[in-house]
């Protein structure tokens, strides 16, 4: 019996949930991972409106483990600026100003928990934001006191939104990626000092976000074994060649000259032999959700082939001893 296999809806929230839910469960997925944009989870929705939401998904015998409000999120902490707009509700957005749209965001995120408990999700996946990304670099020089103050900063801004979270008896899976307040092995672990290890909060594991950037995405996840409360599936393919570097080069995704693409599951580096070896190890029997992101092909296709690919890797773990065991037994 494999771990159920889900796909991430926020790449197709552009159609209907009715449309996508049915080409899903064609595929053979066992579920779909919410968005809360689209039509495909309304935060604000009525518990009985919610409640209509399940018959939806049970019509296509799919199940739901997670929704996930990863553009809210992002708002909590982050620099807003107009590119936020976009991606923002327009009662988030208001008249745009910077801490008006964070404290919005941050009471979203509050109504976020108490609508997965609604509807009988453990987990909301998502972003944080972050007020030091832009000093990553160091340079102009950055001080310690200036990356404190953004621990201190995300600590003040998310502890009141995960004592929400802790209330209505939901985690928060923070995907570690750039752009957040934790998004390698060392920032994952400040986050987690930041807010004294709050139970609610833990990490939607991602191993493409890792693995560009030269991290091991096994060694996450035997660091943080307690913390990784779901997982999303996703490849990308680094194609470094001294000229293209990973930074991206102010390239949009798709372009050549990139140092790095997302790929649909099982194209691109990362080891997901590897990953679910590891997953195992620590006891992880959630969901694998496919977060579905390539540039280069048709998601239809890509949802087909990457269901295909994980189920034909999904290792289940032994259920006796060592394979050599049975040497030792006389006949």
């Amino acid at each position: 019996m494999t771990r159920p296999m889900t796909m991430f809806t926020g790449q197709w929230a552009d159609l209907p949930l009715d449309e996508v839910a049915s080409f899903i469960a064609d595929c053979g997925y066992d579920g779909l991972e919410l968005a809360c944009w689209g039509d495909h989870f309304d935060i604000h929705a009525p518990p009985e409106v919610l409640q209509e939401k399940w018959k939806q998904l049970r019509g296509h015998n799919l199940e739901c483990f997670a929704i996930s409000n990863h553009l809210v999120g992002q708002a909590v902490c982050d620099e807003i600026d107009e590119r936020h707009k976009s991606i923002l509700p327009e009662a988030v957005w208001g008249d745009g100003d910077p801490e008006g749209v964070r404290q919005r965001a941050a009471e979203e995120m509050k109504q976020t928990a108490r609508a997965a408990a609604a509807f009988g999700v453990p987990v909301v996946n998502g972003f944080t934001g972050s007020s030091i990304w832009g000093k990553f670099y160091f340079f102009p020089p950055a001080t310690t006191e200036m990356v404190d103050a953004g621990f201190d900063d995300f600590r003040g801004r998310w502890l009141p939104i995960l004592d929400e979270f802790e209330k209505n008896e939901v985690k928060f899976a923070l995907e570690v990626h750039p752009a957040e307040i934790a998004y390698d092995i060392a920032t994952a672990q400040r986050a987690l000092e930041a807010i004294d290890f709050h139970p609610a909060f833990g990490f939607n594991f991602d191993p493409s976000h890792l693995l560009w950037q030269g991290i091991d995405p096994t060694v996450f996840i035997d660091k943080f074994p307690d913390h990784i409360f779901h997982v999303h599936a996703k490849d990308v393919a680094v194609r470094t060649n001294g000229e293209r570097g990973i930074l991206g080069s102010h390239l949009p995704f798709g372009d050549a000259g990139r140092g790095w693409e997302f790929r649909s599951v099982g194209r691109g580096d990362v080891d997901f032999d590897d990953i679910i070896r590891a997953l195992n190890r620590i006891g992880y029997d959630g969901p694998l959700s496919v977060e579905w992101e390539d540039e280069g092909m048709d998601r239809r296709q890509g949802a087909m082939e990457s269901l295909d690919y994980l189920q034909s890797i999904d290792v289940v773990p032994p259920s006796g001893g060592a394979f050599d065991a049975a040497f030792s037994e006389q006949s």
